[in-house]
């Protein structure tokens, strides 16, 4: 084996799981075969009193503190008890990558593909949006800025009940890029991308066929309020 297949076989082995193991499957548009109906059914399904899903596109943190203020507002001040709230966070476009691992924003150098950066302008290169920096404790005061109900991490708002969702026609588009763009190891496909970054999501987010089509489900079969912020 000549050493350039040697290396293009090690990056595509060291890429890619096995592809029945890979969240919606490999190809580009999601087949019914692949998608995880029960998984989704189970975690949107679940008894609650009211529902909302708040779709995010574009990259814009704060609508990570808009969620977490949707389940203080209902709980606190409208008075519905946390087990009977039912929020979907509707990631895809750029915000797919809230549900990235910290392995797979260094891989990719997925700060620098998708222009976010830390205050300084250096191109993250971990997800500094995941964990919490809060204990979770329900008897916390509401106002403490250090509490857990002003933790606005993903890892806070998924321990509270909400749903994470993961685009699978985003993650396979953003794939497609990252190849272009020469961000993934030399000889790695679409595909192979595609399978690493769904196969290292954050724990406990959902792949869905298509956002946009996900979105309509939630709507109308299971009673799902929508919510898109405009920052």
């Amino acid at each position: 084996m000549l050493r350039k297949d040697f290396i293009a076989a090690t990056a595509l082995a060291t890429a890619s799981p096995s592809l029945t193991s890979v969240p919606g499957g490999l190809h580009a548009v999601e087949r019914h075969s692949d998608f995880d109906a029960a998984a989704f059914a189970t975690a949107v399904g679940r008894p609650a009193t009211i529902r909302q899903v708040i779709e995010a596109v574009g990259f814009h943190p704060a609508v990570l503190g808009n969620v977490k203020n949707a389940l203080n507002g209902l709980q606190f001040g409208f008075g519905y008890a946390p087990e009977s709230i039912a929020i979907a966070l509707a990631g895809h476009g750029p915000s797919s990558a809230y549900a990235y691992s910290d392995e797979m924003w260094a891989k990719y150098r997925l700060g620098e593909f998708l222009h976010i950066a830390d205050a300084s302008g250096v191109p993250l290169t971990r997800n500094a949006y995941y964990a919490r920096s809060a204990s979770f404790d329900r008897s916390a005061d509401p106002d403490d800025p250090k509490g857990m109900y002003q933790d606005a991490s993903l890892e806070m708002l998924q321990r509270r009940g909400v749903v994470v969702l993961t685009c699978h026609t985003a993650v396979m588009e953003q794939s497609k890029g990252l190849v272009a763009a020469g961000l993934a190891p030399s000889g790695v496909t679409t595909r192979d991308v595609g399978a690493d970054l769904l196969t290292h999501l954050v724990p406990g987010a959902v792949v869905v066929p298509s956002m946009v089509a996900a979105i309509a489900v939630l709507q109308t079969q299971y009673r799902y309020a929508y919510l898109t912020i405009a920052l």
